[in-house]
């Protein structure tokens, strides 16, 4: 089979940008779990979408790797980690629904904040080996409209934002043209099927995550319909196995996808096992859009018993890419 051993790399990229995600992440985390402490709520939101946005134009492949890693393994400050994931998939799926910039701002602030009501409660349920109580199951229910008036507390003053936060758990409009809903239930609606996507990849005490192609399934066939377009779209943005995911080849092999390609389902892969389960020293890169062997089905995380060295594969990932680019 046509596989190479990806080549040595010394540069410094995974480590700075491992370091900003988490800065990220933990200033997030910081803003959502105080929010009555923070006297500069709105600025500190918009503060870090751009630092997301700039982190993405960076290397949106190696942004992805890391939060759906930190997203199927971490399970400690659930709550900031799934809204930054959420803000991030709401950006990308605007960006292929080619959103005005106005409609993607409410979306993504939506996102980062629809559970501010449910901060510790969402991060308590992350480890909780046993399914909601009833007075859970009642902060639950209240959450979207708890966070609606704790956000206007904080001075937000965009409508569309509000109403996108209280409405993004209300019931899936009836099946119909995505584009003939108005702009509150389609920002509703997208944030929605982003939330139920992340959701269902992450594992909980309660229960174990499903992987990236399940869930995208799932999510695309509970909204609106079998031509519902977000869901395209959040494929599109992702890859139907996203960076960080795992999946077994045609060929038996168990690989780690690393970066996107052109066509959703024909990533750049690290081969990580053989087909009878033994590991590849060093793992071996295969890009599955110029040949066999080709991608057959997405993993769950539970399923590879494997510890991996993903700061040596996505340093080999990004220079994979560049010298590819320069070729």
């Amino acid at each position: 089979m046509p596989h190479t051993t990806i080549p040595s790399a010394q540069d410094s990229d995974y480590e700075e940008l491992l370091s900003l995600w988490a800065d990220l992440e933990s200033g997030l985390a910081m803003v959502l779990s105080n929010p009555r402490n923070i006297p500069d709520f709105e600025p500190k939101i918009r503060q870090y979408d751009r630092w997301m946005q700039d982190l993405l134009l960076q290397d949106t492949d190696t942004g992805l790797y890391l939060l759906f890693q930190l997203a199927t393994n971490a399970s400690v400050g659930y709550s900031a980690l799934h809204a930054l994931v959420c803000a991030v998939l709401c950006h990308t799926t605007a960006q292929e629904l080619r959103m005005p910039p106005t409609e993607r701002d409410s979306l993504v602030f939506a996102a980062m904040t629809m559970n501010v009501g449910m901060t510790e409660l969402q991060n308590t349920l992350a480890v909780q080996a046993t399914p909601p109580t009833a007075e859970q199951q009642t902060l639950i229910q209240a959450h979207a409209s708890v966070g609606r008036h704790l956000l206007t507390e904080m001075g937000i003053g965009d409508p569309v934002w509000l109403d996108v936060v209280e409405a993004h758990h209300d019931a899936d409009h009836p099946r119909g043209d995505y584009r003939q809903l108005g702009l509150v239930p389609r920002l509703a609606h997208v944030l929605r099927m982003v939330d139920r996507y992340a959701a269902m990849v992450s594992p909980r005490k309660s229960r174990a995550g499903r992987s990236a192609t399940d869930s995208a399934r799932s999510t695309i066939t509970s909204s609106l319909g079998a031509h519902d377009p977000v869901g395209y779209a959040l494929v599109r943005a992702t890859g139907l196995c996203p960076p960080g995911t795992y999946v077994r080849l045609d060929s038996g092999e168990t690989a780690v996808v690393l970066r996107r390609s052109a066509q959703p389902n024909q990533p750049l892969v690290a081969l990580l096992l053989n087909p009878r389960g033994d590991a590849y020293t060093p793992p071996r890169l295969h890009r599955t859009a110029n040949n066999s062997p080709r991608v057959q089905a997405a993993l769950t995380q539970d399923a590879v018993q494997l510890r991996v060295n993903h700061q040596n594969l996505l340093r080999q990932g990004i220079h994979a890419d560049r010298a590819a680019t320069k070729t």
